[in-house]
């Protein structure tokens, strides 16, 4: 799932528009957060905030259904994922 995610983000980017990151915040260096590449992300129209945020906790969720061993959850989860990125 993470190829397909990996792939289907880097065709998206590579179709938008490009942005510059803001690397100092008050003078200081910023390391990027999920949250904050997500709102970038939406800024330049490649995806929306909701949609990475979906993304990202329905991995998380993937990822602790498969520690725990719960195929079922962890199957959800991904589909979930599925259906946010599309076919």
């Amino acid at each position: 799932m993470m190829n397909r995610i990996d792939t289907f983000l880097n065709a998206r980017a590579a179709a938008g528009p490009g942005a510059q990151e803001q690397a100092t915040v008050a003078g200081r260096h910023v390391q990027p957060t999920p949250q904050s590449m997500a709102a970038a992300e939406g800024k330049v129209g490649e995806m929306s905030a909701a949609t990475i945020l979906q993304i990202h906790d329905a991995m998380a969720r993937a990822r602790a259904a498969d520690a725990a061993g719960d195929g079922v959850a962890c199957k959800e989860a991904l589909a979930e994922v599925q259906g946010a990125i599309g076919p």
